[in-house]
C-alpha cells in the first residue's frame, strides 16, 4: 500500500497535469476561431474555382482537353496525398485520416495497382512509413509554418504535377479532414487528378449571360488546372487546421475533467488512509496508557 507521502505526490502530479491540459484547451479554443474563419472563407473561392472549371470543361471534348482534366485513361498508378497535423494530443484526429487513407491504399494494392504516397504533416508521415515503408515518396513538415498561403502549397502541387506529367501518377487522391463543427471532423477523399467536374456548378442560372472565352477554353484550363490543384490542397489544409484545434480542444477538455475526477478519487483515498493511520495511533496510545 502506498504511503501518505506517495499519495500526496501522486495528487500533486495529477494537479500539475490538469493545469497543463487546461492551458492547452484554452490555447486551442483561442486558435480555433481564427482557423475556423480561414476554413470557411476558403470554401467560396474553391467552390467558385470548381464552377469556372466546370463551365470551361463543357466547351471542350476529345483530344483537345487537358490531361489533368480527362486523365490518362488508366488507373494503374495511384498517387495518394495524405494531409494530417504536425502535432498530436488531439484524440483520434490524425489516426482517423490515416485509417481512411490506409483502407483506400490497401484496396488499390489488392487490385494490383501501383500506389505511391505523399505525406503532409509529421503525424501522418510517421504512421504511413510504419505501414507502407518505401511507398512514401515525399513528406512535408509544416510545423514551422505560421500562416498558410499558396506559396506554402506550391511545392506540393508542383511535385504532384511533375509526377503526373512524367507518367508516374494516373490518378491523384487527397485525404484530409473536413471541418463540420467543433464536435465533428470527418475524413474525406477528394480526387485531384483527373479534376472532378461538378456538373451542377456548371449549370448557369436562368437570366445569366453566356460567356465566350478568349483565349480558348483549352488554353485557360492549361493554366487554371495546376492553380486549382494548389487551391484544393490549401483549402484542405485550412479544413485540417480548424479540425485539429477543435479536436484538441475537445480532447484537452476531456483530459481536464478526467484529471479532476482522478484528483477527487485520490484525495478521498488519501483522507481515508490518513484517518485510518490516526485512529491506529490513537488506539496504540490508549492501549499503552491502560497497560501502565
Amino acid at each position: 500500500m502506498p504511503s501518505l507521502k506517495d499519495m500526496r505526490n501522486q495528487i500533486g502530479s495529477v494537479k500539475a497535469t490538469q493545469k497543463i491540459t487546461k492551458a492547452m484547451q484554452m490555447v486551442a479554443a483561442a486558435k480555433l476561431k481564427r482557423a475556423q474563419d480561414a476554413a470557411e472563407n476558403a470554401r467560396p473561392y474553391a467552390k467558385r474555382m470548381a464552377a469556372v472549371i466546370a463551365n470551361l470543361a463543357k466547351g471542350i471534348s476529345g483530344d483537345s482537353a487537358p490531361k489533368m482534366l480527362t486523365g490518362t485513361g488508366s488507373q494503374h498508378n495511384q498517387l495518394v496525398v495524405v494531409a494530417t497535423a504536425d502535432r498530436g494530443l488531439a484524440g483520434g484526429f490524425n489516426t482517423n485520416i490515416v485509417r481512411a487513407a490506409r483502407d483506400f491504399i490497401n484496396g488499390q494494392i489488392a487490385q494490383g495497382r501501383n500506389v505511391r504516397i505523399i505525406a503532409i504533416g509529421r503525424k501522418g508521415r510517421d504512421q504511413l512509413k510504419r505501414m507502407f515503408g518505401d511507398r512514401v515518396v515525399e513528406s512535408y513538415d509544416l510545423s514551422a509554418t505560421k500562416v498558410l498561403t499558396l506559396d506554402v502549397v506550391t511545392p506540393i502541387s508542383a511535385l504532384i504535377t511533375e509526377e503526373f506529367e512524367h507518367g508516374r501518377a494516373d490518378v491523384v487522391t487527397l485525404f484530409y479532414s473536413h471541418f463540420k463543427s467543433v464536435i465533428s471532423q470527418v475524413p474525406e477523399a477528394k480526387r485531384l487528378i483527373p479534376a472532378e467536374v461538378d456538373t451542377s456548378a456548371a449549370a448557369a442560372p436562368s437570366g445569366k449571360a453566356v460567356y465566350e472565352y478568349e483565349p480558348g477554353e483549352e488554353e485557360i484550363l492549361e493554366v487554371l488546372l495546376p492553380r486549382n490543384l494548389s487551391v484544393q490542397i490549401l483549402s484542405a489544409l485550412f479544413e485540417n487546421n480548424a479540425g485539429f484545434y477543435a479536436a484538441q480542444m475537445s480532447a484537452m477538455d476531456n483530459a481536464t475533467r478526467n484529471a479532476g475526477e482522478m484528483i477527487n478519487a485520490l484525495t478521498l483515498k488519501y483522507n481515508r488512509s490518513r484517518q485510518a493511520q490516526i485512529t491506529k495511533e490513537l488506539i496504540e496510545i490508549i492501549s499503552g496508557a491502560e497497560a501502565l
